[in-house]
């Protein structure tokens, strides 16, 4: 494992705390959008097709950290099982390093948004800091794909008020994750995909990690089992869909 990998994982171990102590903003679920949202003709369409997750059941696959040397399986897997997924990109290491990679994610129908620039956690620095964090990978990502990521995922799922405030002025929405695998723990893959399986409900945002070597090969057997327990899987603007993500607003 690399050394920066190893920091972020971790970093990561104090994630599931993060999103039941320190987040002290409130989070919006997928369904309250789309209740608010219900007077709405039509469903955002995506390169994968509308999908009503009012009726359907759906649920989000997404990967923080990458793109890393283990990112072109998991699109070659996700484009075999024709399942979109949300990826929230690294700057330094990786969007730098693999911008092809980055470009592919977009190609291919994947919504791609922001993990900052270097994983710092924005609670702990100036909020000088924290905006450079959140601008240099907008910057960087607009310039791969021709648009702005409109999400982001905040490292360790820790915000405030300050980083709320400088993402709703960088037009990014938080989102934080219901499922968690805890693979910056362990590269059992099976042991990832019990995990999954194990919390996986409608509404459901999986957070995964395509950095560490357990987690692509535990993909394939999450996919199939959640599609044989009649899940749609989405992008997270398309499980919010006829809604949209607000920037400031934080969402679970």
């Amino acid at each position: 494992m690399r050394p920066g990998a190893a920091l972020l994982g971790i970093a990561a171990l104090a994630a599931t705390a993060a999103l039941t102590g320190c987040t002290k903003l409130d989070t919006v679920s997928p369904s309250t959008v789309r209740k608010d949202a219900a007077h709405a003709k039509t469903a955002q369409q995506g390169a994968f097709g509308t999908v009503d997750c009012g009726k359907a059941k759906c649920i989000a696959l997404t990967f923080d950290a990458g793109p890393s040397e283990n990112t072109p399986r998991l699109l070659k897997i996700l484009k075999e099982k024709k399942v979109p997924a949300t990826f929230f990109t690294l700057g330094k290491n990786h969007i730098a390093k693999y911008p092809e990679l980055v470009k592919r994610m977009d190609a291919e129908g994947h919504e791609v948004a922001s993990h900052t620039w270097s994983h710092k956690i924005l609670t702990k620095i100036s909020p000088k800091e924290a905006r450079a964090e959140l601008e240099r990978p907008n910057k960087a990502i607009e310039k791969l794909i021709g648009k702005k990521p409109t999400l982001m995922r905040p490292p360790q799922g820790r915000t405030n008020d300050t980083v709320n405030k400088i993402s709703r002025d960088l037009g990014l929405a938080e989102i934080l994750w219901t499922v968690t695998a805890k693979d910056y723990t362990t590269n059992d893959s099976a042991l990832i995909q019990k995990r999954v399986l194990e919390q996986s409900s409608r509404d459901g945002i999986i957070l995964l990690h395509d950095i560490y070597k357990g987690t692509v090969p535990a993909v394939p057997g999450i996919i199939d089992e959640l599609k044989k327990r009649g899940y749609v899987f989405v992008t997270v603007p398309q499980l919010l869909a006829p809604g949209k993500a607000e920037a400031g607003k934080v969402y679970r």
